[in-house]
């Protein structure tokens, strides 16, 4: 019995030991550098796609807002002005759908490229709040799409996949863009310099 018990002593330090070495050739770059290429290959083109869907076509078009854009950010003002986006003034409702769609454009960019990620991820993970509000509230999501926490079905779309979405998001609100990342290059950078000028 001894023996037994001195062997799964042994398995269990071996194990412990062996579970620290792999954080610590993780550590600093894989966590951050791995959330960023799953938004990439999960989120990136989906947030990418629904962004080009509130602007006109081409180089000049990309600063035109489309009536779409104001029906898929705030339905509610669409709705008042019988679906008129002309009939929309810019403050407050122009003004959130501006800076709406040019977020949707923007934030993927920092979080793929590893720049100001934190706050990015984290502006992010109000832009999927807002958006599963919106879907809900004013674009009729039935219970099969809104879906239930704990409920055995992970195939919902706002709390099951959203909940994933945001978790993510979070690592990278947590933890960073990691080593392999711009924000990593420009401390580097930057940070001998202010050390420079405050001593």
């Amino acid at each position: 019995m001894d023996r037994m018990i001195d062997a799964l002593e042994t398995a269990a330090a071996a194990a412990a030991a062996a579970g620290r070495a792999v954080e610590d050739a993780l550590e600093g770059w894989f966590l951050g550098l791995a959330a960023r290429l799953a938004f990439a290959a999960v989120l990136f083109g989906y947030y990418w796609n629904s962004a080009l869907t509130k602007v006109g076509d081409g180089l000049s078009g990309f600063f035109d807002l489309t009536a779409g854009a104001y029906v898929q950010i705030v339905p509610w003002a669409m709705e008042a002005v019988g679906y008129d986006d002309a009939a929309i003034g810019f403050l407050p409702w122009g003004a959130l759908v501006a800076a709406g769609t040019y977020l949707e454009f923007l934030l993927p960019l920092l979080i793929v490229a590893g720049l100001l990620t934190r706050l990015a991820a984290l502006g992010m993970i109000g832009f999927v709040a807002v958006q599963s509000w919106v879907d809900v509230t004013f674009h009729g999501a039935d219970a099969a799409t809104v879906g239930a926490l704990f409920d055995r079905i992970p195939s919902s779309v706002i709390l099951d996949q959203r909940l994933l979405w945001a978790f993510l998001l979070s690592v990278l609100v947590a933890k960073g863009a990691g080593a392999v990342s711009l924000d990593h290059a420009l401390r580097r950078v930057l940070a001998p310099r202010l050390r420079a000028q405050a001593g």
